[in-house]
């Protein structure tokens, strides 16, 4: 599944998130998933989702460079297949 950078995203409801010194862990409670953000970056991207328009719009925001953006939809693209994030509905706003 390839992650649309112009859908909206939010992290699950069901997903927590703790700050590490690598990054972050996510923890789903619903499946009991733990997910690794092993990076700053991606821990940023994966908060501003819920604020922005689109994926691409968290990039932008977070100052992400738009090289690096093929990397970033194939990890957010992991997170939406373990459930750590999903495509926010105009109810989930």
């Amino acid at each position: 599944m390839e992650l649309d950078l112009d859908a909206p995203y939010e992290v699950h409801p069901q997903v927590s998130l703790r700050a590490e010194p690598f990054g972050a862990l996510a923890y789903h409670f619903d499946t009991r998933r733990l997910s690794f953000l092993r990076s700053h970056d991606m821990v940023e991207v994966v908060k501003a989702l819920a604020g922005s328009r689109s994926v691409r719009d968290a990039l932008a925001a977070v100052g992400v460079e738009e090289r690096r953006w093929p990397s970033f939809a194939k990890a957010l693209a992991t997170l939406e297949r373990s459930e750590m994030i999903r495509v926010r509905a105009a109810t989930h706003r």
